[in-house]
């Protein structure tokens, strides 16, 4: 079953390379959506997919790459879209 959700990540997620290592994990779970630093220092991320590889893939936010620290993770469900790849947005 394929699923859509939005996810809200707070802590120190801006200039740690966390929307690389994000573009990175989706890449290898076949997940798609986009990564975007929001101007309230939070990243913004749409993670669409097989709903097993989509909940990997929200545990690993709630982790993130060493470079970052995580705080707290939002996830909010959104309708399915159909998206191409895992992208990086600016």
């Amino acid at each position: 079953m394929s699923v859509c959700y939005m996810a809200y990540v707070s802590g120190v997620v801006q200039g740690v390379g966390f929307r690389y290592f994000t573009q990175l994990q989706a890449r290898a779970l076949g997940v798609t959506g986009y990564a975007y630093n929001m101007d309230d220092g939070r990243v913004e991320v749409l993670a669409c997919g097989e709903r097993e590889q989509v909940e990997k893939l929200i545990a690993w936010l709630k982790v993130g790459p060493r470079s970052a620290r995580v705080e707290r993770v939002l996830i909010e469900p959104r309708p399915y879209r159909d998206c191409a790849s895992f992208s990086i947005k600016y």
